[in-house]
C-alpha cells in the first residue's frame, strides 16, 4: 500500500475572522503559559511503559528559577480550562509531569494534574496553534457525538485529554480477546466511524490517533471510537487520507468489518451515521456557517492539495460544487450540503475491496 502522508504539515496561523469566531464562541483566551515557555526545559529522561517500551514521551525538567513560575501558571492554566479561573481551588492541585512528544506533527506537551486531597488526575496538552487543527476541533465538536474543550490564542492551544485506550493498543493486545458479538459491535462503530471522517474531512485516522472507549452497559460492554488527533483538518489532497479504511494500521479492523457485517448491514450503518451527522449540521447550522465563513478566508493548506481533493471528491459524487471550490472551506461546505442532500443515498461497499 502506498503511503499516503509523505511530508509533515505546516503550521497556519489564525486568521482574523478565525480570531473573531474563537472570541465570539468563548474559545479565544489570554493563556497564562505559552507553549514557548515549556520549551525552555533544562532536561529530560525517556518515558517508559508497564512493559519497559519507549512511549515515545520524554518527562522534561526545569531549572529553579523558571520551575516555580511554571508550576503556578500550569495549575492556573487547568482552573481556567476546567472551571471559571477561580485561584482558590490552586492550592489543592499539584503538577505531576510535564512531558513532551517529539513524534508526529504538533509535539505537544503533556502535563498531568493531581488533586491531593483524593489523588484523582488528569491529563492537559499544550501545542502550538494551529488553525487547521482549531478547525478540527470545532468541527468534531459539532458533527461529532462528542463535545470538546480547548482554549486557544495566537500562539499557544490547549486541549482536555480525551480518555480511552489508543487504537494501535486495542488492535494489538485486546481486539483479539473480544467475544464475537464484541467484534462485531466494534465493526459496526468502525463503519460509522469511518463515515464520519470522510464526510466532515479529518485526515490520518491512523490507529494511534484515535481511541478505543469501553463503556458498562448493563450486562455488556459497549465500545465507542473517538479521535483524539486534529492536525489533518482538510489539508490532504487525497480523498483516501480522509477514509481510515485505507491506513495498513487499521487493517485487522477493516477484515473484522468484513467478516462480521454484511453488505446489507454495512449500509445501513452507513446511512445511520449521515442522517445523524446530518441533523448535527441543521441544528448547529448558524454556527457552521459562521465558522465555513471563516474557513474560507483562512489559508489551511496549499494549491496543490486543494485542487487534488476537489477534483477527487467530484469524481467520487458527480457534485459539481467540489469541482468548482476555491478554498478548503468551499470543498467542506459542499460536503456538509451534499450529506444534507443525499444522506440516505450511498456509493457501493468501500470496505469490500478487492
Amino acid at each position: 500500500m502506498k503511503k499516503l502522508i509523505s511530508k509533515k504539515k505546516p503550521f497556519f496561523p489564525i486568521s482574523n475572522i478565525l480570531k473573531k469566531y474563537l472570541i465570539d464562541f468563548n474559545r479565544w483566551m489570554e493563556i497564562p503559559i505559552s507553549y514557548e515557555d515549556l520549551l525552555r526545559f533544562q532536561g529530560s529522561i525517556v518515558v517508559y511503559d508497564e512493559n519497559d517500551n519507549d512511549t515515545l514521551w520524554t518527562r522534561v525538567y526545569y531549572s529553579d528559577s523558571e520551575l516555580k513560575e511554571i508550576d503556578h501558571n500550569l495549575k492556573k492554566l487547568y482552573t481556567i480550562l476546567h472551571s471559571d479561573g477561580n485561584e482558590s481551588t490552586i492550592s489543592y492541585l499539584n503538577i505531576d509531569a510535564i512531558d513532551y512528544c517529539t513524534f508526529g506533527n504538533s509535539k505537544p506537551f503533556r502535563v498531568k494534574v493531581r488533586n491531593i486531597f483524593n489523588d484523582n488526575f488528569t491529563y492537559f496538552y499544550i501545542k502550538k496553534t494551529d488553525s487547521s487543527r482549531v478547525f478540527g476541533l470545532e468541527f468534531e465538536h459539532m458533527l461529532s457525538p462528542y463535545n470538546l474543550n480547548f482554549l486557544v490564542n495566537e500562539s499557544t492551544l490547549i486541549e482536555e485529554h480525551i480518555a480511552g485506550i489508543p487504537g494501535d493498543v486495542f488492535i494489538k493486545d485486546m481486539l483479539p480477546k473480544c467475544s464475537e458479538s464484541e467484534q462485531a459491535q466494534i465493526a459496526k462503530e468502525y463503519v460509522k466511524f469511518n463515515e464520519r471522517c470522510m464526510v466532515r474531512l479529518l485526515g490520518d485516522m491512523r490507529a494511534y490517533n484515535y481511541v478505543i472507549v469501553p463503556i458498562h452497559d448493563f450486562d455488556q460492554v459497549v465500545y465507542k471510537i473517538r479521535a483524539i488527533d486534529f492536525d489533518q483538518q482538510s489539508y490532504e489532497g487525497k480523498f483516501s487520507v480522509y477514509r481510515p479504511q485505507f491506513f495498513k494500521e487499521n487493517q485487522p479492523l477493516i477484515k473484522m468489518v468484513q467478516k462480521k457485517l454484511t453488505h446489507d448491514s454495512i449500509d445501513q450503518y452507513k446511512i445511520e451515521e449521515r442522517s445523524i451527522v446530518a441533523k448535527r449540521i441543521i441544528s448547529n447550522e448558524d454556527k457552521i456557517d459562521q465558522l465555513l465563513i471563516s474557513m474560507k478566508e483562512s489559508p489551511i493548506t496549499i494549491n496543490k492539495n486543494l485542487n487534488k481533493l476537489k477534483l477527487e471528491i467530484y469524481k467520487f459524487t458527480n457534485d459539481k460544487a467540489f469541482k468548482n471550490s476555491k478554498s478548503m472551506g468551499d470543498i467542506m461546505e459542499a460536503s456538509l450540503s451534499f450529506l444534507k442532500r443525499n444522506y440516505k443515498n450511498i456509493k457501493p461497499i468501500s470496505f469490500l475491496r478487492k
